[in-house]
């Protein structure tokens, strides 16, 4: 089966600009090409960060963009978006019993879960309180095969200080849920705005480019606290062998002229 992977729009109003890039342009551009090329895909997830501020009228202006989006679409919070706000705009989104942002896709013997690391109280970095930690010790308990999770923060450091700072708070209490169980496969995360691959504790870990603004992954190779690199979504195949990962970088892909021929 085939899913697709985006993160890190950092929506603002239509018409603005973030960083000296234009968030929405940005988006509609990636759905375009990926309803064009992946059409036939079971599913896309957005993994945080859909807005830079939280305003409910982003909200509104991204679900009227994916009214015509023919994939089934789960949306994500990250540490930019606020809860309330989106549900004013999504109200008929899946939310827990104790009204997170948090939802499971079964798709054949796969569970894949999204979770909710919006931080409480508010902070850049992740929080996955008692509540939620047992609400994904639940969906694993009772998956009907392999796990794939999905979160914006990372539970692990990725080697760039000023990610770091702002990982997952609980991450030790979160690594002790996951290490009671052996069907989780890969986690999908956001936040880093960076091209990340490498497995945490035996398990496998993927992140990709935003789709408005990149972190450096050295912070003095640019004079700014973002780089502006190539956005990319993901073309995610599992077979029964292997997990499969194409990262598109879309924005970027230009034709090439033929070579010269040969006098």
């Amino acid at each position: 089966m085939k899913f697709i992977h985006v993160t890190d729009p950092h929506l603002v109003p239509p018409g603005e600009s973030l960083w000296g890039n234009t968030p929405f342009e940005r988006l509609e551009a990636c759905l375009h090409d990926i309803k064009t090329h992946h059409s036939g895909a079971a599913f896309c997830f957005i993994s945080g960060d859909l807005t830079d501020r939280g305003e409910v009228e982003t909200y509104k202006a991204l679900k009227e963009r994916l009214s015509a989006f023919p994939l089934e679409t789960v949306l994500m919070l990250g540490n930019h978006d606020d809860r309330e706000n989106y549900f004013k705009a999504f109200p008929e989104a899946p939310r827990d019993e104790h009204g997170y942002a948090q939802q499971v896709l079964d798709k054949g013997t796969r569970r894949f879960v999204f979770l909710d690391t919006f931080s409480e109280p508010y902070n850049s970095a992740g929080w996955y309180c008692d509540d939620r930690l047992a609400w994904l010790q639940a969906q694993l308990e009772s998956a009907p095969g392999e796990v794939y999770i999905a979160m914006h923060h990372p539970p692990f450091d990725i080697g760039i200080d000023y990610m770091d700072r702002i990982k997952l708070e609980q991450h030790e209490a979160f690594a002790a849920l996951l290490a009671a169980y052996s069907n989780v496969r890969h986690i999908f995360f956001g936040h880093v705005h960076r091209t990340v691959f490498g497995s945490w504790r035996g398990i496998a870990y993927s992140a990709l480019p935003g789709l408005n603004h990149q972190v450096p992954l050295v912070r003095a190779s640019v004079g700014s606290p973002y780089s502006d690199e190539p956005p990319m979504y993901g073309v995610v195949t599992l077979k029964e062998d292997q997990v499969l990962m194409h990262y598109d970088a879309f924005w970027d892909r230009k034709d090439l002229p033929d070579p010269p021929k040969p006098k």
